[in-house]
């Protein structure tokens, strides 16, 4: 298969993120002597600048990552939960069950939390060497792209409605920064710097590396910034206290997994959709993929019925395992995987979300409040976060895939920050498994993995943004590699398709039974046998942004090579030595 891009390979070091510059900086950080860690960390802050539209250094980070010293394979959470003063009733009682855009949505930030606590734990250099980077692209600007630009006029609105946000995204016309013009962001600089600034003063007295990293955590989390973003939220009767800040930890948890052939993936648990991914794995690798053939009707109507099937058990079991009893010992069970195979009927589509499968418990079955629209918005609206991936000479890896934009209305005055609006991915409904409470983290849609195959004769982390578009374009990602035998580039450009037949993880969770997109390099006549089976077929333009942004690596561990792939459907790119 001819690629748009080279893949880059390396014998040293690769890196595969979802902007080019972010790439650069974790590139460069390997080459000073950093671990894949750093480099990552390096990477995802840098996306938190130069994908601030889609990434905040004050959002989620959930972060998957084998550990080469301890032979161990670690997810560290990078979610934050509601704020302490979080009241289902309000949304319900004053927005008809809605949670409406704005700071009501926001709740207490992880991912400088996450960030930090892997350069702790696994990485070998300070906060500063890897922020430097973030801090320079902006306040030094860099290049505005189509890409940022075009998501600043999508969301136009939102920007131009808090005078802070329109400061930086727009000019005193309301116009983006055209393309290639410089874009700035000092204030966020400032921010990040003021991180570094109380690391260096606390390495000046005595504190060490350790010592240096906890202050640049207290500085955002307990120090001027933490008084900045919660006097804001009181000041317009917001939620998030310095008492949420200064008690919030992330959890470093062990993964989900499963096997697919003579592959193990493993993701995050079932606070964010990656055991869906799991799931859908196993019904999949009980029929003939090969077989079948890459994107024939047979292929792509097996992978949309699994993912319906999955959906349905995302809605009715996942939420946070601190707050609900997931049955992930049930939904990953072999023996469940024969079940959930058994519905699925290759002749007939299911013409919207199934009922969820028998996992035990009480599933949730859906309820009349609120509503959820059918067909409106159209899906697919909105961008929603970005990637990135590192594999180093010393056999680490890390995977990641930092979220939260700037355009959901938790942009702080003073400090560019936008702090995590992610509520939106929680429900009105007390019964949900993901419903608002005080403490509990909403279910979130960013997922990142790493598969291993055989006895770890090679690596392979993978991710991409594109919200409930996630696990499916994953999905049909590895099974490229796995089943078809195809290089990283190869498999990230590769056509795709997608299902939207279940209700979204983002308010106001809108549902569109049936519908089917197929990228326009998927010939017309699967479209139509397709249709044939009952799916509402619908086609995307060629290399649309809204089928994902792969970005992966094959770290093959027998040649020492490592590929990296990078979608050319977004700004990825991926860099190696």
């Amino acid at each position: 298969m001819a690629t748009e891009r080279p893949e880059i390979q390396g014998a040293r070091f690769a890196v595969s993120s979802g902007h080019y510059y972010a790439s650069q900086a974790a590139f460069e950080v390997l080459q000073a002597g950093g671990n894949a860690i750093d480099a990552g960390v390096a990477g995802g802050l840098a996306l938190g600048v130069l994908q601030s539209d889609l990434v905040s250094c004050a959002g989620v980070a959930p972060i998957i990552l084998w550990d080469a010293d301890r032979a161990q394979m670690v997810t560290i959470s990078g979610l934050g939960g509601w704020p302490a003063k979080a009241d289902i009733e309000y949304f319900r009682r004053e927005h008809g069950g809605a949670i409406p855009v704005g700071p009501m949505r926001t709740v207490v930030p992880s991912a400088p939390a996450a960030w930090i606590a892997a350069l702790d734990r696994f990485g070998t250099m300070s906060f500063g060497d890897v922020a430097q980077y973030a801090v320079r692209f902006a306040r030094d600007g860099f290049p505005m792209n189509e890409l940022l630009r075009q998501t600043i006029i999508n969301n136009r609105a939102n920007y131009a409605a808090f005078d802070h946000a329109a400061e930086i995204y727009l000019s005193e016309n309301g116009e983006p920064p055209k393309v290639g013009q410089l874009f700035y962001q000092k204030a966020l600089a400032s921010s990040l710097q003021y991180m570094i600034d109380q690391e260096k003063a606390a390495v000046a007295k005595g504190a060490g590396r350790r010592g240096g990293l906890q202050a640049a955590r207290d500085a955002f989390y307990k120090g001027d910034l933490a008084k900045t973003i919660t006097s804001y939220h009181a000041s317009i009767g917001g939620w998030l206290s310095m008492e949420d800040l200064a008690g919030f930890q992330v959890g470093f948890e062990p993964p989900v997994s499963s096997t697919f052939g003579d592959w193990r993936v493993f993701g995050c648990g079932p606070w964010c959709q990656g055991p869906a991914l799991m799931e859908k794995l196993n019904i999949l690798k009980r029929f003939d993929l090969k077989k079948f053939g890459l994107n024939s009707a047979d292929y792509v109507h097996a992978h949309v019925e699994a993912t319906k099937l999955v959906m349905a058990d995302r809605d009715a079991y996942f939420g946070d395992p601190r707050f609900v009893k997931v049955p992930l010992e049930i939904l990953l069970s072999e023996a469940y995987a024969d079940g959930q195979l058994a519905r699925v009927d290759m002749n007939k589509a299911f013409p919207e979300m199934p009922p969820p499968g028998d996992a035990g418990g009480e599933p949730w079955h859906g309820a009349p409040f609120p509503k959820p629209a059918v067909d409106q918005p159209h899906p697919g609206g909105a961008l929603d976060t970005s990637y990135l991936c590192v594999a180093d000479a010393k056999g680490n890896v890390f995977s990641a895939t930092p979220s939260d934009g700037s355009y959901n209305g938790a942009l702080v005055p003073g400090t560019g920050l936008s702090v995590s609006p992610r509520g939106v991915q929680s429900w009105t409904d007390p019964k949900h498994p993901s419903s608002i409470m005080p403490g509990k983290r909403p279910r979130l849609t960013p997922n990142p993995a790493i598969a291993v195959r055989g006895n770890g004769q090679a690596f392979l982390p993978f991710g991409t943004p594109g919200g409930d578009v996630q696990t499916q374009a994953m999905a049909q990602t590895f099974c490229d590699v796995a089943v078809f035998g195809m290089s990283p580039q190869e498999a990230v450009e590769a056509p795709r398709f997608a299902s939207y037949s279940f209700p979204s993880s983002f308010e106001p969770h809108d549902y569109h039974p049936g519908l089917l997109k197929l990228e326009g390099r998927i010939e017309g006549g699967i479209g139509k046998a397709l249709e044939a089976r009952g799916h509402r077929v619908e086609e995307w333009p060629e290399r649309t942004w809204l089928a994902g942004s792969i970005c992966m690596i094959l770290d093959d561990r027998d040649s020492g090579i490592k590929a990296a792939g990078a979608d050319p459907r977004r700004v990825a790119y991926a860099l190696g030595w």
